[in-house]
């Protein structure tokens, strides 16, 4: 990395940075504070500053934050292939055990939910909890997608748009990443992104082979659907979540719609709330971080979570 992504990856607050290597892939952490350990998993375009109000409340509540550069992204590894759920998920799975602690509060937003969500069957005993940020559960996606073609199908229509070799990695980086910063615009509630924001996720997004690699992500979850690993992956994903889920999302989602989000529950078989966060785009925890860590760290301090 150039010294101009250093200091953008490593961008200076009340966290330390840390390299963590996970089943031979280094990953990048950001953490901060003490307590039970609560992984952050951010979406797409972002990178680990997604969550930086959450690693000043979560600390401030008594855990101990911890938010990392999914593979491809950021200061992380960007190796040329894993970028699956089931891979992503076993990821995720390692840096809990790599950061000393045997299972985690697990938040994920956009991309970080559906791995969340993957985490909750595949590597049930890491999760301790999960909590779930503007992403159904996948098989929920791909309902929400094929029965309602001109609402969550046009909704999704980049990741469709992503699937063409070469010419999108060009298309998100062409004029310092300006389609990055129309897809924050667009997918927001009014107000949001500020413009020191919109340059961290654009420059972010320019570090040397973060588009590919964020462009993978997209491309696995289509064309999968009809190969051998997806079809398995679909088929364990029927299997019910034992884990005590929270599921927020933005009342002006645009690019997941709330519509589409609603339902997951019928996947969780342990206690289940669902919560609308009113204002927020598809940015909740970066456009209301108040309303939404209200809700968060609510969750966490009620021991028995049901609605």
């Amino acid at each position: 990395m150039s010294g101009h992504d250093v200091s953008l990856i490593e961008a200076e607050g009340p966290w330390t940075h840390r390299q963590v290597s996970a089943g031979g892939t280094r990953f990048h952490v950001a953490e901060a504070g003490e307590g039970p350990l609560v992984l952050l998993l951010h979406g797409f375009p972002g990178f680990w500053w997604s969550w930086h109000h959450q690693l000043v409340s979560l600390p401030a509540a008594g855990f101990r934050a911890a938010a990392v550069d999914l593979r491809g992204y950021g200061g992380s590894d960007k190796p040329p292939r894993g970028y699956d759920l089931v891979t992503l998920a076993a990821d995720a799975a390692g840096l809990v055990r790599a950061l000393g602690e045997a299972n985690a509060i697990v938040v994920g937003h956009d991309w970080g939910g559906l791995l969340a969500w993957t985490m909750g069957v595949y590597h049930p005993k890491i999760v301790q909890r999960l909590a779930v940020v503007s992403a159904p559960h996948p098989l929920r996606l791909r309902q929400a997608i094929a029965g309602d073609p001109r609402g969550q199908g046009w909704a999704t229509r980049h990741t469709f748009g992503f699937q063409v070799p070469l010419w999108p990695e060009r298309r998100l980086v062409r004029d310092n990443a300006a389609l990055v910063g129309k897809l924050l615009h667009d997918w927001s509630g009014p107000g949001w992104p500020d413009a020191g924001t919109e340059q961290r996720v654009r420059k972010a997004v320019q570090i040397p082979g973060a588009a590919h690699s964020a462009l993978e992500y997209h491309r696995w979850l289509i064309r999968s659907q009809a190969r051998p690993d997806g079809i398995r992956y679909a088929h364990r994903m029927r299997a019910p979540i034992q884990i005590p889920t929270l599921q927020l999302h933005g009342a002006l989602d645009t690019c997941t719609l709330p519509a589409s989000a609603q339902g997951s529950g019928r996947y969780v078989a342990a206690p289940y709330r669902w919560k609308l966060i009113e204002g927020a785009g598809h940015f909740p925890h970066q456009e209301r971080p108040r309303a939404f860590d209200a809700q968060l760290l609510g969750w966490l301090a009620d021991p028995e979570p049901e609605r």
